[in-house]
C-alpha cells in the first residue's frame, strides 16, 4: 500500500514494515496487542517505540481491558530520503534489541509487569540509542 493510501505525506516514510516486526518477534508477536504506524506530528529523533501496558485493576470498571494488556509497538515515520539507511540500522540493531526487551519483560518479576513501561529507539546522525522512559 502506498504512503498516500496510508495518509502519510509524500516526503515521509515508515522505515519498517509489519513483516520486519513479525520476522523479528516470531512467536512473541502474539503478545503484541497493538502495532501502529504513526502518521501524526514529527517525532523528532524517535524511530521506534515499544510499551508494556500493565493490567491496572481498579474498582467500578475503570481499569484496563484485559485485551489491551501486553506490548504496543509504534513505528515512527522518517524522511523518505532516509528510509533505506534508517531501515538498515533498525533491522541490524533495533529489532534484535526489541526482541531482547520483550524477552526480558516476559521473564520479569511481578512488580515490573504490574507497571507500565516505555522504551524508545532514537536515531541521530546515524547513531542509534535506546532507553526506557517514564
Amino acid at each position: 500500500m502506498s504512503a498516500r493510501n496510508r495518509r502519510l505525506p509524500r516526503h515521509r516514510a515508515w522505515p519498517l514494515t509489519t513483516t520486519d516486526i513479525n520476522e523479528c518477534l516470531g512467536p512473541y508477536m502474539t503478545r503484541v496487542t497493538d502495532l501502529g504506524f504513526l502518521t501524526g506530528h514529527d517525532s523528532g529523533t524517535i524511530v521506534l517505540g515499544a510499551a508494556w501496558v500493565a493490567p491496572n485493576p481498579s474498582n467500578y470498571g475503570l481499569g484496563i481491558h484485559p485485551d489491551m494488556v501486553g506490548f504496543r509497538i509504534d513505528v515512527h515515520p522518517v524522511d523518505a530520503t532516509e528510509r533505506a539507511a534508517t531501515r538498515a540500522v533498525l533491522r541490524a540493531h533495533a529489532l534484535p534489541q526489541l526482541h531482547e526487551w520483550i524477552t526480558q519483560a516476559i521473564a520479569a518479576d511481578e512488580t515490573w509487569q504490574l507497571t507500565d513501561h516505555q522504551h524508545y529507539w532514537r536515531l541521530t546522525d546515524g547513531h542509534l540509542t535506546h532507553r526506557d522512559e517514564a
